[in-house]
């Protein structure tokens, strides 16, 4: 929006004016949440099998979601006037499920750096934006009292470049001519960060970063990850020392945090526990992605799902939430497909470990990775022909075949000549159905002949099964 020419500043012009008159500071102030219902929406996320809850504690908007010392621009004191994160806790310990916080406010100091500029050219040309305001410009205005520089962070030089919308990915590790992070900035992170884990007490937090925030230019996020594995670790009395999440993990930082794959996932089995982070549509609400049906599919989710489970992963899924706090209705009939197909199924994701193999078919190659992930929607389509496998903690194996069969499914992995299975199959089901269905094991394949007219949905069919 401090881009000009840039379809969010065309759009901002448009409704608000210009970004040297009314910029994101106001933007804020115009947000509510009237019609916010937590308890509501969590409860429904859990019914269609989620088994942790991530709430945004910030972004790189740099403004805190709840009642923050340390930063005067929060959601208890502006716009909404409510602790959001206090909120989202709440109700994600009502329904049993751990609390997990994503904090994204390391990258302010650059990303900001574009409310610094002015339009190049028409009748605001040279106009500076509002990057550069302070509590003295404030005095007889909404803000009065308030520093617009806690919140963008522009007492400084600005990197070279900083005026394309896209320098800022150059920049990501505070490299490529970054301008760097004065202590003031560091510390102001540090305390902030620290308050989040001591008042929400989260079971997990996600970093927004390589590795740790402010690496390697300040140790504040090796002392923000001391404070949250320690409070995790009293508050369990030893039996639990929390979820850490960075991005672009070396091989020792995956032994004390756990990768996360931006939109993105890998084409094989990784050997520790990981996630994938996506969304069902933008990373916030966008009226377009509802109104050109741009969102995912409950089958685009089941199948991310079975593939992400299968290599050793977990899937973090965003649905975005309306500036009045509800989401829309495209979207909770998403939910409720994937809820539909949870009910029957949710025994070969849950409580499941990766198989020798993750899976067969045409889309089993996948793309490579690259940087904080990216590779999402770029493989060949999920079809029937592709297959998924998890084990159970009875040892049981399950595949699952992204999408309706319209004849046998046959399953090379499990033929003799694979050399993968340890013991003859004795038993095959089909989850959903109390029918019985025929399979052959032969050396080439196991065929099976599934139900395919009582399948509860046509996202992907589940066949469990059992040895000798």
């Amino acid at each position: 929006m401090y881009v000009q020419g840039h379809g969010q500043y065309k759009a901002h012009l448009a409704k608000y004016g210009h970004p040297s008159e009314f910029g994101f500071k106001d933007v804020i102030n115009e947000w509510k949440a009237e019609k916010w219902e937590p308890e509501k929406l969590v409860a429904l996320y859990k019914r269609m099998g989620a088994k942790y809850f991530f709430a945004m504690a910030n972004h790189h908007d740099n403004f805190d979601m709840w009642d923050s010392k340390y930063q005067p621009w929060n959601s208890a004191a502006i716009g909404p006037k409510k602790d959001i994160i206090a909120g989202w806790a709440k109700a994600a310990k009502e329904q049993g499920l751990p609390f997990g916080v994503s904090v994204h406010a390391a990258h302010a100091w650059s990303w900001y750096e574009t409310a610094q500029a002015s339009d190049k050219d028409g009748p605001k040309a040279g106009v500076p934006y509002d990057g550069k305001l302070t509590k003295a410009d404030g005095k007889g205005k909404w803000w009065d009292g308030l520093d617009p520089q806690d919140l963008y962070e522009q007492r400084h030089e600005p990197s070279r470049g900083f005026e394309s919308a896209t320098s800022v990915h150059a920049r990501w590790n505070w490299g490529g001519g970054i301008s760097q992070p004065d202590q003031a900035y560091c510390d102001k992170f540090y305390n902030r960060t620290a308050e989040l884990i001591r008042k929400y007490q989260p079971d997990l937090i996600y970093f927004d970063d390589t590795a740790l925030p402010l690496w390697p230019v300040s140790d504040a996020g090796l002392k923000i990850a001391a404070d949250f594995y320690n409070t995790n670790l009293s508050k369990t009395g030893g039996k639990s020392d929390g979820v850490l999440f960075g991005k672009v993990l070396d091989d020792q930082q995956l032994k004390c945090l756990v990768w996360d794959i931006e939109r993105g996932v890998p084409n094989r089995i990784l050997p520790y526990p990981w996630q994938t982070d996506t969304c069902l549509g933008g990373w916030h609400y966008n009226k377009f992605e509802y109104e050109r049906n741009r969102y995912k599919s409950a089958k685009d989710v089941i199948h991310m799902l079975a593939d992400i489970v299968s290599k050793n992963g977990n899937l973090l899924l965003n649905v975005p939430v309306r500036g009045d706090g509800t989401i829309d209705e495209k979207e909770e009939a998403i939910l409720e497909g994937i809820a539909a197909w949870m009910n029957t199924n949710q025994e070969s994701i849950f409580a499941t470990r990766p198989w020798k193999v993750f899976g067969e078919g045409p889309a089993s190659a996948g793309v490579e990775l690259k940087a904080q992930g990216f590779n999402e929607g770029k493989g060949k389509p999920f079809t029937a022909e592709d297959i998924r496998f998890t084990v159970g903690k009875d040892g049981s194996l399950y595949a699952i075949v992204c999408g309706r069969p319209s004849g046998p499914v046959v399953i090379k992995s499990l033929g003799k000549s694979a050399a993968l299975l340890d013991r003859p199959i004795a038993k095959v089901e089909q989850l959903g159905t109390n029918d019985a269905i025929t399979w052959s094991a032969g050396d080439d394949a196991l065929t099976v002949n599934p139900v395919v007219d009582k399948l509860a949905s046509d996202a992907a069919v589940v066949f469990k099964i059992q040895f000798n």
